[in-house]
C-alpha cells in the first residue's frame, strides 16, 4: 500500500486504551480543559489581586456567568464540611447526580463532554446534505457511514484483513510469509495503518522550542493497558490467560487452523516477546522529568543508537510525501529503550517478529472486522474492565473509530460546526489578558528576585 498522508499525533499510550472507548480527541479535549483551567486559576489570583485594590468591582450576573455558578454549586455536597472531606464538599453534587453508566468503567466530566461532543459528530456525519470542499472532511463522513454498514461488513468478514496480510508479505501463524521483509512490513504497519510496534513515532510541538514541530519518537509496543500487567504474573494470571486466549482466537478467525494447532504455541511466543518489551519499557514514575528524557538528534546520531531499524528509509515511508535528510533532527524521549529494543530486534527469531508485528497490525484493525472480532474483544474487554463493550451503540463505536483513524479531519469539521468566527479572536484576547494578568501577578511576588522574574515571563 501507498503511504498514507496522514497527520501524526502523539499516540495514546498502551494500544488498548482505544478498545475501551479513548480516542485522540478526547484526549486533546482533555488536555485543552486541562491547560485553560489552569490559565483561568492565575488569572483569577491576578485579578483578586486588583479587586482587593477597587471595591467599584461587582458580582457578575450574565447569563453566562449564572449558569456557570449554577454548575459548581450543583457539584458541590453543602451539607459536608470542607475541613473535614473537601473532595465529597466539592464533588459530592456530580458524583450524586451522575451514576455510572452502563457498560462503562469510570465516569468523569470529560467523559461526559465526550458523549456530547460525539452526539455534535453524530449528527454532523449523518448529514444527508453534507457537502465539504476538503477531501479529508469527506473521506471521514464516508469512514463513518461504511462503519455503520454492519450488514455489509458481515458479508466480508475476515476477508479484507487477510488480503492485506497476504499482500504484505503473509503471517507466520496462518500461513507462508516472506522471511526477510522485515523492514517492509515494519514501514506498512507502523507508517501506513499507525500502530505502534516497537516504538510510536509522531510529529508535534518540541517542547524546549514550541513554536515549532519536530519528529519525536518513544517507547511502545505493548497491548495491554501497563507493563506490569507483564510483569506482575501471578496478580494478572486472569488478564494474562485472557489476552493469549484473544489472540489465538484471533489467529483462528483469520485462517490459523483450529485447536490445538501450533497457533497457541507462536501466540505464547508474542506475548513473551511483550514481557521483554515491557522489562525494558521505563515506567512512567520514572519519566516525570522531561529533562531527563529529552533527547535531540539527527536521523543520522540516532541509526547508529538502534541499528535494528533504517530509521530514514523508515521515517521518510511514514512522512511521505515530506523529504527527509538524515540531517533532520529528531527528539527521542526513549533513548536508553531505543537502544535496548535495537539489541532485542536483532536477537530474536525472525518468525517472532513477523508475528509480532501483523500481531499489531490486526489488533489495530480489528474492531473493523465483523462481529465475531467484537465478541472477542468483548470478552477480553470484560477480563479487563469489567465492563462489555456491546452496551455502547453501534453509532459511538463508529465515531471512536473514525476520530482514531481521521482525527484532524474530524476535528476540523467539529470547530467548523461550533466555533463562530469571533471565537479564536476572543480566545486570543482571553489568553493575552490572562499573561497580562500572570505578569503583574509576578512583579507582585516579592520572594522572587528580579532575573528569575524576568526568566518566568519569558518562558
Amino acid at each position: 500500500p501507498a503511504p498514507a498522508q496522514v497527520g501524526f499525533r502523539k499516540g495514546p499510550g498502551p494500544l488498548l486504551s482505544r478498545l475501551a472507548s479513548r480516542s485522540q480527541l478526547e484526549l486533546v479535549l482533555c488536555a485543552v480543559t486541562v491547560s485553560l483551567a489552569l490559565l483561568l486559576s492565575v488569572a483569577v489570583v491576578a485579578l483578586a489581586i486588583q479587586y482587593r485594590r477597587d471595591p467599584s468591582h461587582s458580582t457578575c450576573l450574565t447569563d453566562a456567568c449564572i449558569r456557570v455558578a449554577s454548575k459548581i454549586l450543583e457539584a458541590l455536597d453543602a451539607e459536608t464540611d470542607p475541613c473535614q472531606d473537601f473532595y465529597q464538599y466539592s464533588c459530592g453534587g456530580w458524583i450524586k447526580r451522575n451514576p455510572l453508566p452502563n457498560g462503562r468503567s469510570k465516569w468523569s466530566t470529560f467523559n461526559s463532554i465526550w458523549d456530547q461532543n460525539q452526539a455534535i459528530m453524530k449528527h454532523l456525519l449523518e448529514n444527508a446534505t453534507f457537502n465539504s470542499s476538503s477531501e479529508a472532511e469527506r473521506k471521514t463522513q464516508r469512514y463513518y457511514l461504511s462503519c455503520l454498514k454492519e450488514q455489509r461488513i458481515e458479508e466480508l468478514g475476515s476477508q479484507p484483513l487477510m488480503e492485506l496480510i497476504d499482500k504484505i508479505g503473509g503471517w507466520n501463524i496462518t500461513g507462508s510469509w516472506n522471511q526477510t521483509s522485515f523492514m517492509e512490513v515494519l514501514k506498512v504497519v507502523s507508517g501506513t495503518y499507525r500502530a505502534t510496534p516497537f516504538f510510536t513515532v509522531y510529529v508535534g510541538a518540541d517542547s524546549k522550542s514550541s513554536n515549532s514541530n519536530v519528529i519525536q519518537a518513544d517507547q511502545s509496543g505493548l497491548f495491554l493497558p501497563s507493563r506490569d500487567y507483564y510483569l506482575n504474573k501471578t496478580a494478572n494470571e486472569r488478564v494474562l490467560a485472557a489476552y493469549l486466549d484473544y489472540m489465538v482466537e484471533l489467529g483462528v478467525l483469520l485462517g490459523g487452523a483450529p485447536e490445538p494447532t501450533p497457533a497457541r504455541l507462536q501466540m505464547q511466543q508474542v506475548l513473551d516477546f511483550e514481557t521483554q518489551l515491557a522489562n525494558i519499557t521505563v515506567p512512567q514514575a520514572e519519566r516525570r522529568d522531561d529533562e531527563k528524557i529529552y533527547h535531540k538528534m539527527s536521523i543520522a546520531e540516532l541509526q547508529p543508537r538502534a541499528p535494528a531499524v533504517d530509521w530514514l528509509d523508515s521515517l521518510s515511508y511514514a512522512l511521505a510525501p515530506l523529504e527527509l535528510a538524515d540531517t533532520e533532527p529528531v527528539v527521542v524521549y526513549g533513548d536508553t529503550y531505543l537502544q535496548q529494543v535495537s539489541d532485542l530486534i536483532n536477537g530474536t527469531d525472525r518468525s517472532i517478529l513477523n508475528n509480532y508485528l501483523i500481531w499489531n497490525l490486526v489488533q489495530k484493525t480489528a474492531s473493523s472486522l465483523d462481529q465475531r472480532f467484537e465478541t472477542a474483544q468483548e470478552r477480553l474487554l470484560e477480563t479487563l474492565y469489567g465492563t462489555r463493550k456491546s452496551c455502547t451503540p453501534r453509532w459511538q463505536t463508529c465515531i471512536s473509530n473514525t476520530d482514531d483513524t481521521l482525527g484532524f479531519a474530524l476535528g476540523s469539521l467539529f470547530v467548523k460546526a461550533t466555533f463562530d468566527r469571533d471565537s479564536k479572536a476572543i480566545a486570543e484576547e482571553m489568553i493575552s489578558e490572562i499573561r497580562a494578568a500572570f505578569e503583574v501577578s509576578l512583579d507582585q511576588l516579592d520572594w522572587m528576585d528580579k532575573k528569575t522574574r524576568q526568566a518566568a515571563k519569558e518562558k
